[in-house]
């Protein structure tokens, strides 16, 4: 096991925050080369009562990896990678994209498909993270079929799906929505591999998992369809949905904007585009022919719009996707701002009126200086605001009254990536205090001395 400084003003700044700019502070940090490692920090820490955050690669932007004093401990070393016919063990540490080339080059795939794919496996499964393909898939912990956990007294638990929790962890109702991370799932018949996903590192230190794959495709359709109006936009996503795609992503009219500086072969007159795709029985599947007809009947740019069945032309799809959030994120970090974002999901039923809600408030107190991007065929989008630096306050507030409006109409307030230390406050507006003192006595029972990810969803 090694240590870095025990001085924190000369921690390396890259444990100090996350990927939205949210800083913090700590005493030490340690980087483990094995769960051994991780057992004895957990031991010491447990003894001293001394607060642990665990950290990746700090790519989150909820402020779950960034400490507020105490430790910080490090999974970048736990790399093991091994694939095998149907799943993967995998360290934390490992990063999404790693996993996903061996997958391909053993002629499989990880159906997940978090955008940050420099994000570490731990990561993922500490926020059940999903993604583009989660429409089909669903999200991490549906694909996690092991785990290899450390508890914060220094307990280890190799535990796999099936393996019933050892007490009654209460049950809270949960959103009608088809993605949720907000607080713990709580469920009848859950499994302790149920309760450690998506519990952003707060009831213990995930090291090691077994990850299910898909055999590959044989051939997938992808394509990146314009708009001239949002309207018509809104309706081939109610259309296309009852289709075989895996992916329905949004760019709004400013998403497209930012991009041109990149593709300026988006059309001029596109205000809205919408990404698919779909897995084919071979690239002469009829599908093809189907697609061209559907987007014929859904008013949209056809003749501008993009295809692809190549793997090295999605692939420049995926970096058109992902080439998105990246330059919000660089424009937000030149500013020296903090990002600041929606991760709000609904009803599919309300999808139309969650979006008209943001378009008009938004128009009312951040015009021209906003996007609204992804996961459209979950009702799950992105609203970024470009806020003055010098006041965050209108953002915030109007943050605030998105994820208010999101409860009203059956939401989450966290759809993929937890609440964090910049979200927790959100937790009461989804829950009555009854469910969250459920919530605490899990937290109680499996960390008593509140060590773990101190300040992440719990304030």
């Amino acid at each position: 096991m090694s240590e870095i400084r025990t001085d924190s003003t000369l921690v390396d700044e890259r444990y100090l925050t996350d990927a939205s700019g949210f800083r913090g502070d700590a005493e030490r940090v340690f980087v483990p080369e094995d769960q051994a490692g991780v057992i004895a920090v957990l031991r010491e820490a447990s003894a001293r009562s001394i607060p642990v955050t665990v950290a990746g690669a700090s790519t989150g932007v909820t402020g779950g990896c960034v400490p507020l004093g105490g430790w910080v401990l490090s999974l970048e070393k736990l790399t093991r990678l091994e694939v095998h016919p149907g799943y993967a063990m995998v360290g934390a540490g490992v990063p999404l994209a790693d996993l996903q080339a061996a997958a391909v080059r053993a002629g499989q795939f990880y159906p997940p498909d978090p955008t940050e794919t420099s994000a570490s496996l731990g990561g993922n499964i500490s926020t059940n993270a999903s993604g583009s393909r989660s429409l089909k898939y669903g999200a991490t912990r549906r694909w996690t079929e092991r785990l290899r956990v450390v508890l914060a007294d220094g307990r280890a638990l190799d535990i796999g799906r099936g393996d019933s929790i050892d007490f009654d962890p209460g049950t809270i109702p949960l959103p009608a929505v088809t993605k949720n991370t907000a607080g713990y799932l709580l469920r009848p018949g859950m499994d302790w591999v149920d309760l450690f996903c998506g519990s952003e590192g707060t009831l213990g230190v995930v090291t090691e998992a077994c990850l299910r794959l898909l055999p590959a495709p044989r051939a997938v359709l992808a394509g990146v369809v314009f708009f001239e109006a949002d309207d018509a936009s809104l309706d081939a996503v109610d259309a296309w949905r009852s289709t075989a795609v895996r992916m329905l992503e949004y760019l709004d009219a400013r998403s497209l904007e930012l991009l041109r500086s990149r593709f300026p072969e988006i059309p001029a007159a596109a205000r809205a585009a919408v990404l698919f795709d779909q897995e084919l029985s071979s690239e002469d599947d009829p599908e093809v022919d189907l697609w061209l007809d559907r987007i014929g009947a859904a008013q949209a740019m056809a003749e501008e719009s993009w295809f692809a069945t190549t793997a090295r032309d999605r692939e420049r799809f995926r970096m058109f996707r992902h080439a998105l959030p990246e330059i919000v994120n660089d424009t937000v970090r030149r500013a020296g701002a903090l990002k600041m974002h929606s991760d709000y999901a609904v009803p599919l039923a309300r999808n139309r009126e969650m979006l008209a809600y943001y378009w008009t408030r938004l128009e009312q107190e951040f015009p021209g200086r906003y996007v609204i991007f992804g996961h459209i065929g979950d009702a799950h989008v992105h609203v970024n605001l470009f806020s003055d630096p010098a006041d965050p306050a209108p953002a915030n507030a109007l943050l605030l009254e998105f994820a208010r409006q999101a409860v009203f109409l059956g939401g989450t307030v966290s759809a993929e990536h937890g609440l964090g230390k910049r979200k927790s406050h959100l937790l009461a507006l989804q829950y009555a205090p009854e469910h969250i003192t459920l919530m605490r006595a899990v937290k109680h029972r499996l960390d008593p001395q509140n060590i773990l990810g101190r300040g992440t969803l719990w304030p």
